[in-house]
């Protein structure tokens, strides 16, 4: 059995499932989530129910005791709880680790696994996962139809939100500017000659107010539904994608299976100098 700890928003909780999912494919095992933390999370919801999930909900008993974390060594110093047969592998910072995706057993993923090298081996198992599970909402089907008839179609990712209201949040992320976008965009066009632009943003209006660009440009509203997986499918039916230092986008990237997608992405994906971010954007994204 592996059982991974889900904790985050969205594309946190992606990242730890699609770790997990990945380890249980190598071990011909049974993949559960650990939502404990996340029932007592308070800034994002549980959202992995709106794709198609293969794992079932680990029960209390099945999850190493967490008041024995402070027992553990940096990496796989794991122990076996009273209650659990699982060994805890904890994330050792964020740089990918290799030893990871070899382990075998029952085990209890806990860290965030930003890494597409985590799970690369079950990519098609994993876009699998995480396509919906219900038609996209009314709303969305017409951007869908605006995308699909649109030439050359980008996404733009745009993540404002507590990227700039926090002051912890900023610190740590910070968020990238118009200057940064603009030239993102207009490589895009050196690249493709033409193009329209789709932007996602948590602040469609301040999107509006600082990206401007000779090529049509569709400003898509947030419908805070709850089914903001739906917005991110509609960012992976572009054909090629500018995403912001945010695992929302990294996904709607991601999830774009051509072959031959070109993104950009943030050179610089946390402003805090010591994290290490160095294995978070896959070798054939470009960093601007």
């Amino acid at each position: 059995m592996i059982i991974t700890r889900i904790l985050g928003g969205l594309g946190n909780q992606m990242f730890q499932y699609a770790a997990g999912r990945a380890l249980a494919i190598a071990n011909e095992a049974e993949l559960k989530l650990d939502l404990i933390e996340m029932s007592a999370y308070k800034l994002r919801p549980f959202a992995l129910d709106q794709f198609n999930i293969q794992a079932a909900i680990a029960q209390p008993d099945e999850v190493p005791s967490k008041s024995k974390r402070g027992l553990l060594r940096k990496f796989t110093s794991a122990f076996k709880s009273d209650r659990s047969s699982c060994e805890r592998i904890v994330e050792n910072g964020l740089a990918f680790d290799s030893k990871v995706p070899a382990l075998r057993g029952s085990l209890h993923l806990s860290g965030y696994w930003q890494s597409e090298q985590y799970f690369a081996s079950s990519a098609d198992a994993i876009r699998s996962d995480f396509s919906l599970k219900s038609p996209l909402s009314p709303a969305r089907q017409d951007v869908l139809a605006l995308i699909d008839a649109a030439t050359a179609p980008v996404s733009i990712h745009v993540r404002r939100g507590d990227y700039v209201t926090s002051r912890s949040a900023n610190a740590v992320h910070g968020t990238c500017e118009p200057p940064w976008y603009h030239e993102a965009m207009r490589r895009m066009l050196d690249r493709a000659g033409e193009a329209s632009f789709f932007v996602f943003s948590d602040e469609p209006q301040w999107a509006r107010s600082n990206l401007q660009s000779s090529r049509p440009m569709v400003f898509i509203e947030p419908q805070n539904d709850g089914r903001d997986g739906e917005d991110m499918h509609l960012m992976a039916a572009c054909h090629t994608h500018i995403i912001a230092n945010s695992s929302f986008s990294w996904w709607g990237a991601w999830l774009n299976p051509r072959p031959d997608k070109y993104v950009i992405a943030p050179k610089q994906w946390f402003r805090a100098l010591d994290k290490d971010d160095r294995d978070i954007v896959p070798a054939n994204w470009e960093r601007l």
